[in-house]
């Protein structure tokens, strides 16, 4: 049985776990939110270095709690990208030191596959499969005909929906990250402010259009003296920002006759997204496995998920690997034939 050790860093949170044959043997994570809240967000060069401050110190406390040594391990398992450079820079260079010191093979994964993966510790993944992905960073719908078979459909052609969360909520006056203070807020409202719905052909998304309505409407308020009523805005948001995402989902798991739908990313925890989910694939006769809220932000534990596949695969790559801030899921398994 292999045991994987596994490196996540490609944002905020610095992570080490390690992983035997789907069992987690243990997860660290150290996030950094609480610093960059006070910028509205995540500052590259402050993060990096906080990764480089972290890294050893996590992959100690995660060797600790599995109760093993770096000679119990068979395989660094990391995440190339996507992400900030500086970020993925320093988890790939802990590996790869690792992977040179130990002798061991070295796995590149690719972040959102490790979201989606992440799943797993819920329920088995079953094909044709329907993943929307929503974070941050990326807004995606991957359809996938079988294990590491990705395929992007639907991507988004401005900002991620996480982002637009985060831009909203600086308006709103609401803290960094915006995702969680707007899907409270939006609880105690009610949708009465008029938001123009996102057009985007087929199953792309689009997001840039409804974050600047926000900011017009809040400034012309403002401009008129009058109040803007935070509950009902994040509600009015909520209900269209969220309800893109459904729509899309909805109509593509529809058109490829997929078994499942699983959601991933930080925004997957959303619980509109959640209730809106459930409430849509009733009687449809499709699956749906939503995420454990602890794997919705970034941890190891799901690349060390990928890990374990990528490794009966033998998918092993060379020291002289690079990160790749841009890199798209479906060449995860095209990188080394390159």
């Amino acid at each position: 049985m292999a045991r994987i050790l596994a490196i996540e860093s490609s944002c905020d949170e610095t992570a080490v776990a390690i992983s035997e044959e789907g069992k987690l043997l243990s997860s660290i994570v150290a996030t950094q939110i609480s610093v960059h809240e006070k910028y509205g967000g995540v500052m590259p060069e402050i993060a990096s270095r906080l990764h480089s401050e972290n890294i050893t110190v996590c992959l100690e406390q995660a060797l600790e709690e599995a109760h093993l040594t770096m000679n119990d391990i068979d395989a660094i398992a990391v995440t190339r990208g996507p992400g900030l450079i500086g970020c993925l820079h320093v988890g790939l260079q802990a590996a790869k030191t690792l992977a040179m010191l130990y002798d061991l093979p070295l796995i590149p994964v690719h972040h959102l596959a490790g979201h989606i993966y992440a799943n797993e510790y819920v329920g088995e993944l079953k094909f044709p499969l329907l993943c929307l992905v929503v974070s941050g960073g990326n807004t995606e719908l991957v359809f996938m005909k079988g294990h590491m078979d990705f395929e992007i459909i639907g991507e988004t052609q401005d900002d991620a929906v996480g982002e637009c969360f985060d831009k909203v909520a600086r308006v709103l006056g609401l803290p960094y990250p915006g995702g969680l203070p707007i899907d409270l807020h939006a609880k105690n409202g009610s949708h009465t402010y008029d938001l123009p719905k996102p057009h985007a052909e087929g199953y792309d998304f689009s997001y840039s259009g409804l974050k600047t309505a926000v900011i017009n409407l809040a400034h012309t308020l403002k401009m008129k003296g009058e109040p803007l009523r935070i509950d009902d805005m994040a509600r009015s948001f909520e209900d269209v920002a969220i309800g893109q995402c459904v729509e899309k989902t909805m109509k593509a798991a529809k058109d490829y006759k997929v078994a499942q739908i699983v959601l991933a990313g930080g925004v997957s925890a959303n619980s509109y997204l959640r209730e809106q989910m459930k409430k849509q694939v009733e009687g449809t006769g499709i699956e749906l496995i939503i995420p454990p809220l602890w794997c919705t932000t970034d941890n190891a534990a799901m690349i060390a998920r990928v890990g374990e596949h990528l490794y009966k695969r033998h998918y092993f790559a060379p020291l002289s690997l690079g990160v790749d801030p841009s890199w798209q899921i479906d060449d995860q398994l095209t990188l080394l034939a390159k």
